[in-house]
This record gives structure tokens, sequence and C-alpha cells, in this order.
């Protein structure tokens, strides 16, 4: 993400905080000086102890301040945002619970629109992109200094096993496994798909490279269980060599869009590839790539996180250059 476009966020992340920690101090001072005009209103029987609804008030009045202190720099104080929304959620869920039961009016719904519901929304993407920016190791310090062309990335950047990828790519045609982040249900599928298929990909004179983001020692005992260890991987915390080879940062729609939730239900719990933590750049997205003698022949770009490419078509076809989509066959389920 641009400093630019990143800046645009922070400033509609700070309006929508600041918006909502006005409302709630006004709200909130509203019940605290005038606890029963709201019952008033809505002809409703008033509390016995106005002054547990003055609380509530009160309450609502601390998360306006709240709003207004993460106003001033919304991805350092996601929590109180994170919170808030929580609060919005449970809110709505008890007053359903509470007027099915009839123990409030459904009236009483209108205070839970404006309170609750109409913040979804802003407070749900202010998460979003806080997590979306906060998860950018490119765009860290570290990541910043790691920045690398092409060539440098193939020539400087080393396996576990001290090769570049420039020099694989001389040996004999190599095929590169971008991979994403060693949680990712889908991670850990194309790990098991490219065991698999590793003898026919090498059968055709083509040898693997994987890069990953996790630590080195990780990627080891993900590795170890599929037997892959004795293939070269490349661990790139920072995405030198993602963004190096053109692999960009994922929409909302590319990684969490139907499709992908579905695949990913059917491949982490029905196939029982599972999910783990976050280790490296959620957002990033997977490809693979065949390169031979530092030049790129076939390539394929993700389009969502839940592709699933078929590594022997790409190892076979080095007149694929370019961008292609290439669909899963002959891979056992």
């Amino acid at each position: 993400m641009s400093n630019s476009r990143q800046a645009n966020h922070l400033k509609w992340m700070h309006t929508v905080l600041v918006t909502a920690g006005i409302y709630n101090l006004i709200w909130g001072s509203w019940v605290v000086l005038k606890p029963l005009a709201l019952f008033e209103w809505l002809n409703m029987t008033p509390p016995v102890y106005p002054q547990i609804w003055q609380c509530v008030g009160m309450i609502v009045g601390v998360y306006g301040l709240g709003y207004l202190i993460a106003a001033g720099d919304p991805i350092r104080h996601w929590p109180i945002v994170f919170v808030g929304l929580l609060g919005k959620i449970l809110g709505p869920i008890g007053f359903v619970s509470a007027a099915t039961q009839q123990n409030l009016p459904w009236s009483w719904g209108w205070i839970i629109v404006f309170n609750d519901l109409v913040w979804w929304l802003p407070f749900a993407a202010i998460l979003y992109q806080t997590a979306r920016i906060s998860s950018n190791t490119s765009r860290s310090v570290a990541g910043l200094r790691q920045r690398l062309s092409f060539e440098e990335a193939i020539h400087n950047v080393r396996s576990h096993r001290g090769a570049t990828l420039a020099r694989l790519s001389e040996e004999k045609p190599t095929l590169v496994v971008f991979l994403r982040h060693a949680g990712c249900t889908f991670c850990r599928e194309a790990v098991d798909d490219i065991a698999r298929q590793r003898i026919q990909i090498e059968s055709l004179g083509v040898q693997l490279a994987i890069i990953h983001m996790s630590e080195p020692m990780q990627a080891t005992r993900m590795t170890l269980k599929t037997r892959l260890d004795d293939v070269h991987r490349f661990s790139d915390p920072y995405c030198a060599l993602y963004e190096a080879f053109g692999l960009e940062r994922g929409s909302l729609k590319q990684l969490f869009g139907f499709h992908v939730f579905w695949r990913g239900l059917m491949a982490g719990f029905v196939k029982g590839h599972g999910i783990g933590t976050l280790e490296g750049d959620g957002f990033r997205m997977p490809g693979v790539f065949l390169l031979d003698h530092g030049r790129i022949i076939s390539s394929y770009r993700a389009v969502t996180a839940a592709d699933r490419p078929n590594y022997i078509d790409l190892a076979s076809h080095p007149d694929a250059e370019g961008v292609c989509t290439v669909p899963l066959q002959g891979v056992a389920s």
C-alpha cells in the first residue's frame, strides 16, 4: 500500500472514530443528566433505580473517550475498536433475547440501530484495514531496507542450503513456488500437493525451490512432514522475493470471498489440512514461476488465495509465459 493510500485510510478511520466518540459522549451525557427521558419517549415504565441506567450512560460516555483516543492512532489503538465492535455485536443479541421474552419492547430496537448496528461496518472496516496495514512486513523498516530488484533477488538471496535462485536455474530449470503464510490452510494444501507431484515434476528435468515467510526452523518442521526437507527453501519474512517477482497483496474478495471461504472449509476440515497461527503477511498472494538460466519462462499468479495450481503442467509448459491459470488435473484428492 502506498503512503498516500495509507494516509487516506488513516484519515477516514480518524473521522469515524471522532464521530463515534462525540456521539457516545452526547448520548451518554443525555442518559446521565436525564435518565428517564428515553423511557418517557418510548412510553415505557421507568426503572425503579434510574441510577443503574445512569451507569449505562456513564459507560457509553467512557467508550466515547476511548474512541477519541483511538482516533489519534487507529492502528496502534485497534483493541479499543475491537472491544467497541464486540459490545455493538453482543448488545443486539441481548436485545433480541430480551424482546422475544417480552422483557423489552421491540421499539427499543431504534436505540440498537443507532447505538450499535450502524457502527458494525465502519468498525469492521477499521479493523480490516488495521490488520492489512500492520501485517505488511514489506513496508516495515526492515522490509524497506531489503527491497530488491528481480536481478538482485535471484542473485543475492540464498536458500537454507546456500544456493541462489540464479545458480539453481543455471543447473536446471527450477520451479519456484511462493507459498502463503504457513498457518494458512491453502499453504498446507500446497505443500502436500507439491510433495505428491514432486516425482513427476523432477522426471521432467525440473527441480523445486520453495519461498516462504516463516523462520527457517518453522519451515523445516513443515517440510519434514511431507519429505520436502531436501528441497531448497528461501525464508523471506519481509517478502522481498515476493515483491521482486511481482506478487502483490490480495483484495478483500481475493482473500475472504465466498469461494475462498468454502474452499477453506473443504481443505481445512474435510481434507484435514487444518489451520494454524499467522506467520508472515497474511495478505500476500502466492504464485509459481519456472526459472531457466535466470529467466522466467512460465508463471502463475493466483487470482484468489484458494487457487490450486497444477505444478506438473507449469513445469512442462515453458512457453506459457506471463500470467496464466492452470486447472488442477491428475492430483489425488
